[in-house]
């Protein structure tokens, strides 16, 4: 009978809450059309009497991704049932994807009541009350059990989920991505071994890691996971002498814990040059938003929370390496700078820049938003014997200031940080004032 289905649904739900806070629900990920997912969780929801209609908008051209079919169709779902219990039953519910770097993102909008901004970071927590007329402890509505379990699954995939809501009244958008399938000839050499691919870099060695964690089980954790993944983790507790470290193992990506002993990962990322160039990913045992927001601001790629499943951790360092593979132009009003090409332009015009100050000009950019100390900007381009070294500095930035038409005194691209260093703006975030 239906108290029967629904206590059935509820042990279910509260073993997959289980597996997810411990680290141990484990996902079976294959490559998947979007459409496909979206089409089959339409139908499930209607067979099983949801009475809105369900639009869905995915273009035809979205690549594939790397997705468990039950389990997303789960996330869909209670995205469905958490979207119709808050719209009018004449609203739509829409679903849509779209491309965001190497992730799809998936997303379920309703046109019902809206959310309050301060209930948006709640929403996946368990058994929150929201007011009246919200019955939060119903799995697999509203933002009791199904929002957690959506949340666990997602991120285990190596994705993350979100809720954005204009104003009450407006409706809710839920949000959550999945990493893309790696290219068509990839997944026919890796053909029925999926679960384990065997990553490799230009010399056709398993791509080397270093792992930095003061915790002798967590690092034996991340190394047996990357291992299995077909990486090549070098793992270290000693983080005073990572800059030496980084230069010996030539890792191409950083696994890093949030929480060191006398020090922390993110004055790490200020303090050791070496991180600036490479993809770092946070090990954190706290999922607090301030602290994470905190962690992306001091330059991480990403984060993971303990604990985690080794597919979850694999699904992120595989993305990671595949941003780094794929890097976007770094556009900045009139300014661009195209890596792959190592190619500048500036108003349609082509400056004719050297190597170094090209170098320079691209470190720079690749830590915007964040204050490039002279130390740093010397090890990263001339390196580590000309640290100290800021005439030399000063020179290269005069001359491709220069080049680029950019004024020191009212800069539009860099600027100077007296006595510290240099700093470019991020695209996107507003120019601070002249002086």
């Amino acid at each position: 009978d239906e108290q029967a289905d629904n206590m059935d649904a509820l042990i279910r739900d509260l073993l997959d809450t289980g597996r997810i806070e411990s680290g141990t629900l484990s996902i079976s990920a294959e490559p998947t059309e979007v459409r496909a997912l979206a089409d089959q969780a339409r139908n499930t929801f209607l067979s099983g009497g949801g009475r809105h209609t369900v639009l869905v908008d995915v273009p035809s051209n979205l690549p594939r991704v790397m997705a468990d079919r039950h389990r997303v169709g789960q996330v869909l779902n209670n995205l469905l049932a958490n979207a119709a219990q808050r719209s009018p039953e004449i609203a739509p519910v829409r679903v849509s994807a779209a491309r965001e770097e190497v992730y799809v993102a998936v997303s379920v909008s309703d046109e019902g009541a809206g959310m309050p901004a301060e209930d948006l970071p709640r929403r996946f927590q368990k058994y929150t009350s929201f007011g009246a007329g919200e019955d939060r402890r119903v799995p697999g509505r509203g933002s009791g059990l199904g929002l957690v379990i959506c949340k666990g699954l997602v991120e285990a995939h190596g994705g993350r989920i979100r809720v954005d809501s204009g104003e009450t009244g407006r409706g809710a958008r839920f949000t959550f991505t999945l990493p893309m399938a790696e290219k068509e000839s990839e997944i026919a050499v890796a053909g029925a071994s999926l679960e384990r691919p065997r990553p490799q870099g230009d010399g056709r060695e398993p791509i080397p890691i270093l792992v930095v964690d003061d915790d002798p089980r967590s690092l034996r954790h991340v190394c047996d996971a990357l291992t299995a993944a077909g990486y090549a983790p070098a793992a270290t507790r000693d983080h005073e002498d990572l800059s030496r470290t980084i230069e010996a193992k030539k890792p191409r990506l950083v696994l890093l814990d949030l929480m060191l002993p006398g020090t922390n990962g993110m004055e790490l990322m200020e303090s050791v040059p070496e991180l600036a160039d490479l993809p770092v990913i946070f090990i954190s045992g706290y999922g607090r938003d301030k602290t994470i927001a905190r962690a992306l601001e001091s330059g991480a790629e990403d984060y993971i929370v303990k604990p985690f499943s080794p597919t979850e951790l694999t699904a992120r360092v595989r993305a990671a390496l595949r941003r780094r593979e794929e890097p976007k132009p770094f556009v900045l009003g009139e300014l661009a700078i195209h890596y792959e090409a190592r190619r500048v332009t500036v108003g349609g015009r082509t400056p004719a820049l050297t190597a170094t100050e090209y170098d320079l000009l691209r470190v720079l950019s690749l830590n915007a938003g964040r204050v490039s100390t002279y130390d740093l900007l010397l090890r990263q381009v001339w390196g580590r014997r000309h640290t100290g070294d800021t005439g030399r500095l000063r020179t290269v930035m005069k001359k491709l200031r220069r080049k680029l038409g950019d004024d020191a005194a009212r800069p539009s691209w860099i600027y100077s940080e007296r006595g510290v260093g240099y700093r470019m703006a991020r695209p996107g975030d507003p120019q601070p004032p002249l002086p």
